[in-house]
């Protein structure tokens, strides 16, 4: 299932989705904690769960959304990074990632992907791009990472002759097997050009204190939502064969941060992140 967006004009297939409103969702309750409005009972009740064993998750979601931001505009502004893929995308939050980058490049092309029947419901969202650039969007699952790379939509609207940034934000701890995550990654970058770059964040036992976490995510994992916290030294192999950018793997509002009125203290944030380009 793609959405497309080229020069201002959509075009999109409508079908029925089971939207599973009684169970919790990632996608939903990120977008709780984040303060939106697109997500139902059982997404909120789960979020308050959480909240209640780690007040400073908000916080945490809001520092991994910044660390987005920033990684974009370096990618778009500095770099001259173009082409974008995003999987895990998440539902619809201003500003989204073809926000950033077209402000630096209203010529960028951006690909968001998905599993959630929600997001799909609020592509159109998603698809607003400069009439100068591209977005589109593909329903599939990280876990299949050939029906991404090898997808029509990839494949036609990307240029791979010029770098792509493969965005992974908050979207491998879903993934529990550090094996299978290597393997998703190596897949994903190995069709990219020189150049390309890796940005990548998960949650961590070792920024917000470790026992919160682990509870945090045990809570988590309790409503359905599998997740796993890692080490910073885990999440370090995640970018094995690419080159780190500076400041390396870091706590998230550590990444190049913006000058801040009020920093976020560290014990605030559970979330690890960083940026490698492909030599």
């Amino acid at each position: 299932m793609a959405v497309d967006q080229h020069g201002g004009a959509g075009v999109a297939e409508d079908r029925q989705v089971d939207l599973k409103t009684n169970v919790p969702h990632s996608a939903r309750v990120y977008d709780y904690l984040l303060g939106g409005k697109d997500n139902f009972q059982a997404d909120r009740t789960a979020a308050e769960d959480v909240i209640k064993i780690a007040p400073y998750m908000p916080t945490s979601v809001r520092a991994n959304r910044d660390f987005m931001v920033r990684v974009t505009r370096y990618l778009a502004a500095e770099r001259g990074v173009d082409q974008f893929i995003d999987i895990g995308t998440g539902l619809p939050t201003s500003p989204n990632l073809h926000e950033v980058a077209q402000q630096a490049d209203p010529a960028a092309r951006i690909i968001y992907v998905d599993n959630d029947p929600l997001v799909l419901v609020h592509a159109r969202a998603l698809l607003t791009s400069s009439p100068e650039g591209r977005t589109r969007y593909i329903q599939a699952d990280l876990n299949d990472p050939d029906a991404i790379i090898d997808s029509p939509e990839v494949r036609d609207t990307f240029d791979f002759a010029r770098p792509v940034a493969l965005c992974l934000i908050a979207v491998v701890h879903f993934i529990p097997d550090e094996d299978d995550v290597l393997a998703i990654i190596e897949r994903l970058m190995k069709p990219l050009p020189a150049g390309s770059f890796l940005a990548l964040s998960t949650i961590t036992l070792d920024s917000a204190p470790g026992k919160l976490v682990s509870e945090a995510v045990a809570q988590y994992n309790r409503r359905g939502i599998m997740s796993k916290a890692r080490t910073r030294a885990q999440i370090e192999e995640f970018f094995d064969g690419f080159r780190l950018i500076e400041p390396g793997v870091v706590p998230v509002h550590h990444w190049r941060p913006d000058e801040q009125l009020f920093p976020v203290e560290d014990s605030m944030v559970s979330m690890y992140g960083g940026l490698a380009v492909k030599d």
